[in-house]
């Protein structure tokens, strides 16, 4: 008989007791028995969220050394990421604390629980709670993909109760929906913050998450309203002027944050964002986000890289009266919301299948 789990997960938490597995040092990824309200999974990719990926490839790179190979650096990737789950029983980045998605085969359903999900084994799921919570068993390696953030494995996860997921629709790749699903968040919440007429700033709009949030922004504010995309490299610059989402793309690279704010103001004619969304998964943005953002408006912070107290201390230090939303990765819908953008538009569809389909 299998043994009673709690729904948030508790029970697999090793140290410190009494916390959730997301701040848990240590869980148990102990996959030979599974608790009853678990569901087993067997991994295919894991999808490591862009702030996670980005901080593990640059510190890969100090370990091999200057002038390293391509293949001495993915080795130390790789021995980074094992090492992780050695030391906790889940992939959470030691220094970012962000971890990303799975996708995977479900191998088994708990006995509590098997009339309540709406998925059998066999299915085919992607989980839309994050590595920094799910025990994770990495048994190999078998590829890296550094240009999308995805790494093959076979290995084993547990899904809690209180876990959500999404069954890989069969008109999509299952590249491309895990690719999509992995920031869901971001142009579902897009959609819930944009109103007819506002000015929007995305920071980082070149990337996965930001062409997404670009292309929903621009349905909301319609054409009275404006949405200025700002890029750091040239090629992300060059991505999102093509696609052809957003009234202005200007290229940042360089830039510092008070020259940010000088050209959003000359942008917006000194009104500069209702709302501004931060989709850059490198540190020390919260300024920049802020500071093009008008009294009253509102900031979502979307980037796993960012710090709440940079933000917020940041703000007061200069007298921003502004709103600011953590990157909860959640909203109700998300996921089907975000694949609905892929069958909606040619343009995101054929760039996200180039990308990382």
């Amino acid at each position: 008989m299998q043994k009673h789990g709690n729904k948030f997960g508790t029970h697999r938490v090793i140290e410190p007791k009494g916390v959730l597995p997301q701040p848990a040092n240590k869980v148990d990824n102990n996959m030979d028995e599974i608790w009853d309200n678990e569901i087993l999974i067997d991994v295919q990719t894991l999808n490591i969220d862009s702030a996670s990926f980005t901080d593990i490839l640059n510190y890969a790179k100090q370990q091999a050394g200057e002038g390293a190979s391509q293949e001495k650096i993915m080795d130390e990737v790789k021995k980074e990421m094992l090492y992780n789950v050695e030391l906790q029983g889940k992939h959470r980045n030691r220094r970012t604390g962000s971890g990303g998605m799975l996708l995977g085969k479900i191998e088994k359903i708990g006995d509590a629980i098997k009339d309540k999900v709406e998925v059998k084994e066999g299915d085919r799921i992607a989980t839309l709670v994050s590595l920094s919570l799910t025990p994770l068993r990495i048994d190999e390696i078998l590829a890296i993909r550094p240009e999308v953030d995805q790494v093959d494995i076979k290995g084993k996860a547990i899904l809690f109760e209180s876990g959500i997921y999404a069954k890989i629709p069969e008109d999509l790749p299952e590249k491309l929906a895990l690719s999509a699903l992995d920031v869901a968040g971001a142009p579902a919440q897009t959609a819930k913050l944009c109103q007819y007429g506002q000015n929007v700033v995305i920071l980082g709009a070149g990337g996965k998450s930001g062409m997404l949030c670009c292309y929903e922004a621009k349905k909301r504010v319609g054409v009275t309203g404006k949405v200025i995309g700002l890029a750091n490299s040239p090629k992300s610059t060059q991505r999102i002027k093509d696609l052809g989402f957003c009234d202005v793309v200007e290229s940042v690279k360089g830039m510092t944050p008070a020259e940010i704010y000088e050209l959003v103001y000359k942008l917006t004619n000194g009104k500069m964002a209702d709302v501004t969304i931060n989709c850059v998964n490198v540190p020390d943005q919260e300024m920049t986000a802020i500071l093009c953002t008008k009294d009253e408006g509102t900031v979502y912070f979307f980037s796993m890289a960012t710090s709440f107290t940079k933000a917020s201390l940041g703000a007061e230090g200069i007298g921003a009266d502004v709103n600011m939303i953590m990157g909860n990765g959640y909203t109700k819908g998300h996921a089907e919301f975000t694949l609905q953008e892929l069958r909606e538009s040619d343009k995101l569809r054929k760039i996200f299948t180039e990308l990382y389909a």
